[in-house]
């Protein structure tokens, strides 16, 4: 079999031996007789499936007992509505750090509910930096903040966590499982599952219990946290292949040593290419030294007429998915737990060898 590197940016590359195992097991999941797709998910076999995979993802990120463990569909973009919808009305005011697209979009999406305020923003410096922890403050009224602490798109990421007096509710889509968090300084942290989870169409949320209840009177069954939390992420039919694969990558993660050893391969990966790209007049990341991604490094060339040239090299080469987001151009590799350091270490060769034969 010849796999290439995946360095796209969701749906992102998944763990070899999951899809090994997954593809064993797509005809007669364990003794079953049929797939894990084909079973019902009332059945004993599916829900225990599911809390097996919640129970790895708590051991994984030391969830506390008290905070609910959600499995739902439509992944990170249909939480943006979830969030306010659960914890503010609208005559409320919620404040949002403004870092890049996701951002932005969660933004937008929220102002539709309630009353944003957004209190510190990076859009100045074309979002090549996150704002200080001293630049910003929250109105006194403020229902819960809101960031993302990394963003795809743009490649920058949070070095600190934010501090409020109120719940702070965080989009992880892009950086979740990378590396060890303290669940106990959010109330709730959420995740799109297609770049370090699983497949497309899950989204995890992760949301103090304290916090479950409050949801609006006009908030759909279907975004209302409780009514997910109360039926164990079964209140209608979950998305069971997603869950069942998510459950394989946690089992792969804790296998590999947990999110400790996650997070020191990860900052060997970025520092491999951050390095490369820092020595060599040939590249350029625009991203201020402190903010910069462990899971996205976005970079351009010195002569942008050469973006062609170099995308299709690498494809030759087995590079895939190396293209920048449209709304920033040059190149992008997302380098997620899955995309091993091998990988990144023959993204580095090929790019020190593009650079000698076109500089």
């Amino acid at each position: 079999m010849n796999r290439a590197y995946n360095f796209c940016a969701g749906p992102a590359a998944l763990p070899e031996p999951v899809l090994m195992r997954a593809s064993e097991e797509m005809m007669d999941w364990q003794g079953s007789g049929c797939s894990v797709m084909e079973m019902s998910h009332r059945s004993t076999e599916i829900v225990a499936m599911t809390e097996a995979a919640e129970a790895s993802l708590r051991r994984l990120m030391a969830i506390p007992d008290d905070y609910a463990v959600i499995f739902q569909q439509g992944g990170a973009s249909q939480q943006f509505a979830a969030v306010p919808l659960n914890l503010a009305h609208s005559d409320d005011v919620v404040a949002y750090l403004n870092t890049g697209q996701w951002s932005k979009k969660a933004i937008a999406e929220a102002q539709r509910f309630t009353n944003v305020e957004v209190v510190g923003s990076s859009q100045a410096s074309n979002f090549t930096e996150v704002p200080k922890a001293e630049e910003w403050s929250l109105p006194a009224n403020t229902r819960y903040l809101h960031y993302c602490p990394n963003e795809t798109i743009g490649g920058v990421r949070f070095n600190y966590i934010p501090e409020a007096a109120v719940p702070v509710v965080a989009d992880m889509s892009s950086m979740i499982l990378s590396e060890p968090i303290d669940v106990p300084r959010f109330g709730v942290i959420y995740a799109g599952a297609q770049k370090n989870i699983g497949p497309a169409g899950l989204a995890v949320i992760i949301v103090k219990k304290s916090l479950l209840g409050s949801a609006r009177s006009d908030c759909p069954a279907m975004l209302d946290w409780q009514k997910a939390a109360d039926n164990g992420s079964m209140y209608n039919t979950p998305p069971t292949f997603g869950i069942y694969l998510a459950g394989l990558v946690f089992e792969w993660i804790e296998a590999q040593g947990g999110l400790d050893a996650m997070a020191v391969v990860n900052r060997r990966k970025a520092a491999m290419l951050y390095d490369l790209i820092d020595t060599n007049d040939f590249y350029a990341n625009p991203v201020e030294v402190e903010s910069r991604s462990l899971m996205n490094v976005p970079f351009t060339l010195a002569d942008s007429s050469l973006d062609k040239a170099f995308l299709a090299d690498a494809e030759a080469a087995r590079l895939l998915n190396l293209k920048g987001h449209r709304s920033v151009g040059g190149m992008r590799a997302s380098i997620y737990n899955a995309v091993d350091e091998s990988a990144v270490a023959t993204l580095a060769e090929f790019m020190t060898d593009f650079a000698k034969r076109n500089g």
